[in-house]
């Protein structure tokens, strides 16, 4: 009788990807979505613009997680967890690098992290390293970019629970941190149009030279791009700033979205630059698949770096590259999750590289006109205004990445009479951001946008403003298909939705509920 060999096992895919993140990666009671409104099962049937937040995985990305789960339960037993982590992770390392067109620059480090926060956290840290004057940390408008990010920068415990599973009182400091000074500058005025370029890089110039004169080193964020579309400062000034202030600034590319075509990702490398991405924002990966690209003007310093023991709750010693002493007291452990996350991102980035780039170009184009025409004469949307994509000579102006392709609106209450329509506030747009994912019957396709985002006050009014985005999940699918005529019809299909929610007054007055009953809308004649 041949005996039978018992293997371990371990996690189902769906199960094993609601790990390694922190609390906002659990799914909500009822809901079975997580803080993002997302699954972790594939959900073909809602119209997904909500990129510039996060997005249910796709067929193809759950695919791939679980043929790697498959595997990984295949190999335990005849190797550890950590020796199967730390393997798996340097090849999807490798591919990361190849598919971002950064392979071939010698000394580019990668270094993992569950969520675009993590990756804050960790690169203040870095900064912080054995300076005895704590560095200067320039970020730009806190609320167009990640909602812990200050917390992060600020080391600080940003949730109430670490990746790797540890338990926080939210904004607690993180046990050792190195000390930082922090400063914003904002990138929108106070009635949410957008400063001049100009102005925001004479104010981070102002904050810099000062910082070099008092002998602190300066880490300055550029954000390309924010949660409504805009860059700053200018990565051709943040250029100029660096070689005028050789070995005294620090530059991180807060690209979090990850809408970088290869030869951006390589101009800013190139340059120095550390950059800062997710797989589960434009690439549609599912949320919490952080990471930080590293220059090699860089590593020889930060690699030395010793983090503080406590950032062991955040990171493990596989997620860093093998020879960092920087890493030495990080604990050998395996996030599983992590690397399926990145997994199914890679899928998604794969599938993408594969298009050509003019086709790309085309649709993400017709994408953005189309969007554009409608936002600006629904009497029903406001748009909310963006600035040119310019990054100078750091990237191709003629490539795909200068398109934009997250596009903010807020809503209104067009009046019978034609006069001044009248905003929605925040409880009314985050309630219609909630109802636009129910069935509601007579109102068509079930949808998910982005996040409502605030971006300014006007008459003493917080401005709250949703989002609609393309992605390379969608470029995908218009290649596949021949256009984007059915694309830009599911878009149609959802503003129809929300102008039908706004006239018959959901929202108004409500609060965002997960038991509120469901209303039921008459379909339009």
């Amino acid at each position: 009788m041949s005996k039978v060999i018992s293997r371990p096992r371990i996690a189902r895919t769906e199960e094993l990807l609601l790990t390694g993140g922190d609390a906002r990666i659990l799914l909500e009671p009822r809901l079975n979505r997580n803080k993002y409104h997302c699954s972790p099962l594939p959900e073909p049937e809602v119209a997904s613009f909500s990129s510039s937040t996060a997005t249910s995985i796709s067929a193809i990305g759950f695919e791939a997680a679980d043929r790697l789960r498959r595997r990984i339960e295949a190999s335990l037993g005849e190797l550890s967890a950590q020796t199967i982590y730390a393997h798996e992770l340097n090849r999807v390392r490798n591919e990361l690098a190849q598919l971002s067109g950064v392979t071939g620059l010698a000394g580019v480090e990668t270094v993992f992290c569950a969520s675009g926060t993590d990756a804050h956290l960790i690169a203040t840290q870095l900064a912080a390293g054995e300076e005895t004057i704590p560095p200067l940390v320039i970020m730009m408008q806190a609320d167009e970019t990640g909602k812990g990010v200050p917390t992060a920068v600020n080391g600080r415990h940003f949730s109430s629970r670490s990746a790797l599973g540890s338990t926080f009182s939210e904004g607690e400091p993180v046990a050792g941190a190195g000390l930082l000074e922090v400063a914003s500058v904002p990138i929108r005025s106070a009635d949410g149009t957008p400063r001049r370029s100009d102005s925001i890089d004479s104010d981070v110039e102002s904050l810099a030279l000062a910082a070099v004169k008092r002998g602190q080193r300066v880490l300055l964020f550029l954000l390309d791009q924010s949660k409504t579309g805009l860059i700053a400062p200018t990565p051709e000034y943040a250029a100029s700033l660096k070689s005028r202030l050789p070995g005294m600034i620090d530059l991180l590319v807060d690209a979090c979205q990850f809408r970088l075509a290869p030869s951006t990702m390589r101009g800013y490398l190139e340059r120095g630059f550390m950059v800062a991405l997710t797989g589960s924002k434009f690439l549609t990966g599912p949320a919490f698949s952080g990471a930080l690209f590293i220059p090699a003007e860089l590593t020889p310093r930060l690699s030395r770096c010793r983090l503080p023991a406590a950032l062991s709750a955040y990171s493990a010693r596989a997620e860093w590259p093998p020879d960092w002493s920087a890493a030495s007291l990080l604990h050998d452990v395996a996030n599983f999750g992590l690397l399926l996350r990145w997994e199914a991102a890679l899928a998604e980035l794969r599938a993408f590289r594969s298009v050509p780039e003019e086709t790309i170009r085309q649709c993400l184009q017709e994408f953005a006109t189309a969007v554009q025409d409608r936002l600006a004469v629904d009497p029903h949307f406001d748009p909310v205004p963006i600035t040119r994509i310019d990054r100078g000579s750091l990237g191709d102006p003629a490539s795909w990445d200068n398109i934009p392709s997250i596009f903010t609106f807020s809503l209104c209450r067009p009046t019978r009479d034609g006069g001044a329509r009248v905003p929605l506030d925040s409880d009314e747009t985050s309630e219609i951001y909630r109802l636009l994912q129910i069935d509601l019957p007579g109102t068509g396709v079930r949808s998910l946008l982005g996040q409502p985002v605030t971006y300014g006050q006007r008459d003493e009014i917080t401005l709250t403003a949703l989002r609609i985005c393309s992605s390379s999940r969608l470029v995908v699918e218009a290649a596949a298909l021949g256009g984007t005529a059915e694309i830009i019809g599911r878009v149609g299909a959802t503003l129809d939705r929300v102008a039908l929610l706004i006239d018959a007054g959901n929202g108004a007055g409500a609060k965002k509920t997960s038991d509120q009953p469901v209303v039921t809308v008459p379909r339009p004649q």
